[in-house]
């Protein structure tokens, strides 16, 4: 061996160290959990559905959103945009969530992804609506919300998955600048005493009449990074995602909740 090749091998080992020291955690990798495949199939949604039924909590009259107060402050009142007859996520004032909390329920909420939208990914149109507001920030439980029409990104992330962790049964999403709207049979999560779990959430979801999740059971809460977990709580705000991704916010409209 030359003594050229002895002089290369320490440094080959020092570069392999600097190299090794560089890897990211796996347990701190938001990649870690993100699925890929299945692709979820492509379906042609139909109409909006009818006005709310008669036995029905509204939680957006078209007007103001005096149900709703700010994440960052419950003394004050949500800070996004009202239009005519819907409200726009008003960027960098933070999430809003609803005064009254509820256990098990049936939600019906409109959106619509922006037609100017711009952005790829998880960076499109994104939101998100908690099922359970379980803290400030985005605890709780999550159904994605976001531009999928022609646009790609890990399937347990997309719209109408229970985030990071499941995959929704369809691709029911319109096209930027229409309307859409889910339908969300919501039961929530029981706990122990000791808070330990008693029974596990499970969520069925439509999206534009498309079945998207038949019964799912959870985890835990959802997480970005990391594996889901429970943590003991009782009755929970709704809560909508001020996501602070760059491309132009998404607007809601005719929200109503029944109590099951």
């Amino acid at each position: 061996m030359s003594k050229y090749a002895l002089l290369f091998i320490p440094a080959f080992f020092s570069m392999q160290a600097m190299a090794q020291d560089k890897k990211v955690d796996p347990a701190r990798d938001p990649k870690t959990t993100e699925v890929w495949e299945p692709v979820p199939k492509i379906v042609t949604p139909g109409n909006l559905p009818q006005d709310a039924p008669s036995d029905a909590i509204i939680l957006f009259n078209g007007r103001n959103l005096d149900a709703w107060h700010s994440v960052k402050d419950a003394t004050k009142p949500a800070a996004w945009t009202i239009d005519d007859g819907f409200f726009t996520v008003k960027k960098g004032t933070g999430n809003i969530e609803t005064n009254k909390k509820f256990t098990d329920y049936q939600l019906h909420m409109e959106w619509k992804i922006p037609a100017n939208i711009t952005g790829e990914g998880q960076a499109r149109g994104n939101s998100g609506v908690f099922l359970a507001s379980t803290g400030g920030g985005d605890d709780g439980y999550e159904i994605q919300i976001m531009d999928l029409y022609n646009n790609k990104t890990y399937v347990n992330g997309q719209t109408g998955s229970v985030y990071k962790q499941a995959i929704p049964l369809a691709n029911a999403n319109k096209k930027p600048g229409e309307w859409q709207y889910y339908d969300i049979i919501w039961n929530a999560p029981r706990f122990n005493e000791d808070g330990s779990l008693l029974k596990p959430a499970s969520v069925t979801l439509f999206l534009n009449g498309v079945l998207l999740q038949n019964g799912y059971v959870l985890k835990g809460e959802t997480r970005y990074i990391g594996q889901p977990q429970y943590k003991k709580h009782g009755p929970a705000s709704i809560k909508l995602q001020d996501h602070g991704d760059p491309s132009p916010p998404i607007s809601f409209r005719n929200i109503w909740v029944r109590e099951l």
